[in-house]
């Protein structure tokens, strides 16, 4: 059973229509910019071991992995087919909508490294999915959570519309630790613009993560 954090009202969203009709059609954009996926990237190759069985919660059409290093599978899971189908660097893959349902189809002690890029502020159900995430990683493995300041605003609960960026750190980090992680690592960094834009000063968008590292069993 998780562990409750948020209240009801901070679960709300303006949109409250199934999640699976807003992301019905394909996207095929980058909602990050350069400087961004540059830097997440980066970590990514600093964090996770090649040879790492990877999933990428709430995934798309791309991954945002290192080209160069070889894993022993990477997993994906999302909410449209077309988007996943298209990401060459899934192995395998599925569709799930974690506000209706949070138990993932994977067994305990499975999984290395789990990602979640610009889809934290989605969840209404954020704990559950925390419990789910502690029970399929190893000991040893990581849950890594990034986001930038954008969203689809009808779409993120009242806890992440009504949050500053700090907050919505502070956020992830409580919603972890109470579902049994160990205190996470909280990054948070100002990029720097791709191409001239970047060589005269000007900004990309914002860089926050927050990292937790599954030591022993919960």
């Amino acid at each position: 059973m998780a562990v409750q954090v948020l209240s009801e009202s901070q679960r709300r969203k303006w949109d409250a229509s199934d999640d699976a009709l807003f992301y019905a059609e394909p996207r095929f954009v980058h909602h990050l910019d350069a400087a961004f996926r540059q830097r997440l990237t980066a970590l990514y190759s600093e964090r996770i071991p090649a040879g790492s069985v990877v999933l990428d919660l709430m995934s798309s059409w791309v991954s945002h992995l290192p080209e160069t290093t070889t894993y022993a599978s990477v997993l994906g899971h999302g909410l449209n087919e077309k988007e996943l189908a298209a990401n060459p660097r899934l192995d395998q893959h599925w569709t799930q909508n974690l506000n209706r349902d949070q138990t993932l189809p994977l067994d305990n002690g499975s999984v290395d490294a789990t990602l979640i890029v610009a889809g934290w502020q989605y969840l209404q159900q954020p704990e559950a999915v925390a419990a789910e995430l502690l029970r399929i990683t190893r000991p040893g493995g990581q849950l890594i959570v990034a986001f930038s300041n954008r969203m689809f605003f009808t779409k993120a609960p009242q806890v992440w519309t009504d949050g500053s960026d700090r907050d919505h750190l502070l956020y992830v980090a409580e919603v972890l630790i109470a579902q049994g992680w160990p205190r996470p690592e909280l990054i948070s960094e100002q990029t720097r613009a791709s191409g001239l834009a970047g060589l005269i000063g000007a900004k990309g968008d914002p860089f926050f993560a927050v990292i937790a590292t599954r030591t022993a069993q919960p």
